[in-house]
């Protein structure tokens, strides 16, 4: 992969470190990290693909 396809600040050394963390985690490990990124008001949900939009929608309205 060339450097020109890295984003801003990322290059193969950077991208090679991220992938052997993910690929070595436990999954208990990769769902305590999960957890640590959502907020205690928050719920994560699976949602329809056809009713992104409409829920991005909603979520907008309620934050403005």
């Amino acid at each position: 992969m060339s450097q020109g396809k890295f984003p801003s600040g990322w290059d193969e050394g950077k991208v090679r470190r991220v992938l052997a963390h993910y690929e070595e985690q436990s999954e208990d490990d990769a769902l305590v990290e999960d957890e640590a990124g959502v907020e205690p008001s928050e719920t994560v949900m699976n949602v329809p693909h056809d009713l992104v939009a409409t829920v991005r929608e909603l979520i907008a309205k309620r934050h403005s």
